[in-house]
């Protein structure tokens, strides 16, 4: 099986998020400058004793031959050994450096091979001058970040067949009982079969956003928005849901926060995705909060603060790192992997940044936090 081909001109996912693309060609330049110089001094310092021994070979043979005028009628043999040791020694250091480069870079050509037959694998060992072991460093990070994508695309694959498999099968029993006349052809079980086509709906739009956010094509309807009364009426739509787990949803936005140029779908569809996670992971008793606060004198840029915090279950330090890959699930997640993916997707494309805080510990919970800046330019 072939990897995919990936753009050149694109981010592609295996690139790390903390870390520019396209990336910085100074540092690489500085390497190859460096390497180049390192070379040329070689090769001059190599030339240099070649001519010295030649000189001195030449001297002493001028001096053995009992001549004080030193003139020489034609080279003698000591002159040829000498040249001979040095062009010796040439051919020594420089197969020695042909050696250590052409080892690792043989074997990192053979591990390219390995890739891209699929083998995301192939690892190389990390020796010889320092721009191969920087590029092996680079490599091994590269097959690390596709093995990690392939195993999230099974899973994927995997998740979704549930996801669709499932609903479908209660739509697909639920029809054939209301035509077997097994179910009485009411409005409540119209209404369970309407559900079940939401929830599919759901996992379509879930992903076709995502794709749409990784890709860059996915369009921004900017208007100034009040973010106190979006916060209000996304929790409100999950107010029923939050009573009947027995959890406490508070909205908590401070009245200095300005209006913001946002997209209002889009980030009601993050603040939904943050208060589903929530709740989902919050036990009965607890509670989760919303809230947003603007501190102008504190920041550099004009931006507002969003956070939204639980008192669930936390998440584990190991986890924490990968939350919001796409795809990724914890042990005990029951969601499909796609609702923090999208939620730092469509933050990121607003101009601002999402981060997470838990200690991995009960009734601690986790607080997830996202900035938007005041004006879509910033």
């Amino acid at each position: 099986m072939k990897p995919p081909h990936f753009h050149p001109h694109r981010r592609p996912p295996w690139w790390p998020d903390d870390e520019p693309w396209p990336p910085q060609r100074s540092h690489w330049s500085k390497m190859r400058r460096f390497f180049f110089w390192r070379v040329l001094g070689l090769l001059v310092i190599l030339a240099l004793i070649a001519a010295g021994v030649g000189a001195l070979t030449s001297w002493f043979t001028f001096i053995s031959s009992g001549k004080p005028d030193f003139q020489y009628d034609g080279p003698p043999p000591f002159f040829f050994c000498g040249f001979f040791l040095v062009g010796l020694l040439l051919l020594m250091l420089v197969g020695r450096l042909l050696r250590r480069f052409t080892t690792p870079v043989g074997e990192l050509m053979e591990a390219v091979g390995r890739v891209e037959a699929g083998d995301y694998s192939t690892r190389v060992a990390e020796y010889g001058p320092r721009e191969v072991r920087a590029l092996s460093r680079a490599f091994n990070a590269m097959t690390e970040r596709l093995e990690m994508n392939e195993t999230q695309r099974r899973n994927l694959l995997a998740d979704v067949t549930h996801e669709l498999r499932t609903p479908l099968t209660i739509i697909q029993g639920n029809l054939e009982g209301l035509l077997d006349g097994v179910y009485p052809r009411d409005d409540a079980h119209l209404g369970l079969i309407l559900e079940d086509t939401r929830v599919l709906a759901r996992l379509i739009d879930d992903l076709r956003t995502l794709s749409l956010a990784e890709s860059g094509a996915l369009q921004l309807h900017r208007e100034p928005t009040d973010l106190g009364v979006l916060a209000a009426e996304t929790a409100a739509s999950f107010r029923a849901q939050a009573e009947a787990a027995g959890v406490a949803l508070r909205v908590a936005v401070a009245e200095d926060v300005p209006l913001l140029e946002i997209d209002p779908v889009r980030i009601r569809e993050v603040l939904a995705n943050l208060i589903a996670n929530a709740l989902r992971h919050t036990p009965a008793g607890g509670k989760v909060q919303v809230a947003a606060q603007f501190n102008p004198a504190e920041q550099a840029e004009q931006q507002v603060t969003v956070w939204v915090s639980d008192t669930g279950v936390g998440i584990p330090a190991e986890n924490l790192p990968h939350i919001f890959d796409r795809f990724y699930k914890a042990g005990n997640s029951h969601g499909t992997g796609l609702g923090l993916a999208i939620a730092k997707n469509l933050v990121v494309a607003h101009g601002g940044q999402i981060s997470v805080q838990s200690e991995g510990v009960p009734d601690q919970g986790t607080t997830i936090c996202f900035t938007l800046p005041l004006n879509s330019d910033q």
